[in-house]
């Protein structure tokens, strides 16, 4: 790999991963104040990014319109747009019961497994240092979430893990695409039936104020659409366990996000255990450079 694709991979991943965090902001945001319901916010989140990929698709590139083969429709397709939609709804209800940052602990928690265990029934095998990285990385998301766990919370913490699942998935999916763009376009494109039917059942409970749809739109359009066709493009070049590990590292800036920009507090126990995963993922990162 050379040095140009390996600073662009970096610059890739580094913008994919503020995304997320910025999703797990924007809907913390909507959701702490009611200013929109999950199933309102899930169906404006999607449906906007649907619209982006649209404009973005519209623009020819260098003189030359995109190759693109928009409703291709194959087993693929259904299962990312389906672990897509699950993905979003789930993440959607969590974010009702928990903050930023333990939100995000909880989802990328639960990721790292889930591509862990997919890469071990492929036959990926973990170094010593891809071990002990990922043990001092759920170390610190142990460390952090013991107190907070009660019963009011479980809830949330089981719709995180479901949505956490199904993210997992879906960026193994992933790492076989060759159109990122236009992939990713595909994936929010089918998930549109799936909208319409969650619409049908929830629309006399919806709740949708100004600024609500507008963080909606601005996680959808934006920290969605944009982010994952960057993540999809990044993972062309990460290994399953590099991408599985540095993804740990979104709950640290949507921890700094929450209290930068929900006014959450922070805590020397958010300090300690943010440090404890980033130098997990350092050990990760320096095996793959080794």
């Amino acid at each position: 790999m050379g040095l140009k694709q390996i600073n662009s991979t970096w610059l890739y991943t580094s913008v994919a991963l503020i995304a997320f965090a910025a999703n797990s902001i924007l809907c913390r945001l909507a959701l702490k104040d009611e200013a929109i319901d999950p199933s309102s916010f899930t169906s404006i989140r999607l449906l906007s990014g649907v619209v982006m990929f649209i404009m973005l698709l519209a623009f020819p590139r260098n003189g030359k319109k995109h190759n693109m083969q928009l409703l291709s429709f194959s087993g693929k397709n259904f299962l990312a747009a389906g672990t897509l939609f699950i993905y979003a709804i789930g993440f959607s209800y969590a974010y009702i019961t928990l903050d930023t940052g333990t939100g995000a602990l909880i989802l990328f928690g639960t990721v790292q497994l889930t591509m862990i265990g997919i890469g071990f029934i492929r036959g990926e095998k973990l170094h010593v240092f891809d071990g002990a990285g990922i043990f001092i990385a759920f170390g610190g998301l142990i460390y952090l979430l013991y107190p907070t766990i009660s019963t009011p919370n479980m809830s949330g913490a089981l719709y995180m893990v479901i949505a956490g699942v199904a993210w997992g998935v879906y960026t193994v999916l992933g790492r076989a695409s060759a159109a990122p763009l236009t992939d990713t376009a595909n994936n929010f494109i089918w998930t549109m039936p799936l909208v319409i039917v969650l619409f049908i059942f929830t629309v006399t409970s919806a709740n949708i104020t100004v600024k609500g749809a507008f963080l909606a739109v601005l996680s959808g359009a934006f920290a969605s659409a944009l982010g994952y066709s960057v993540w999809y493009k990044a993972l062309n070049t990460l290994g399953n366990i590099q991408a599985a590990v540095l993804q740990l590292s979104v709950p640290v800036i949507a921890a700094i996000g929450g209290v930068l920009f929900v006014f959450e507090s922070i805590t020397i126990r958010l300090m300690l255990s943010s440090l404890m995963v980033l130098g997990g993922i350092l050990l990760v990162i320096l095996r793959k450079s080794r």
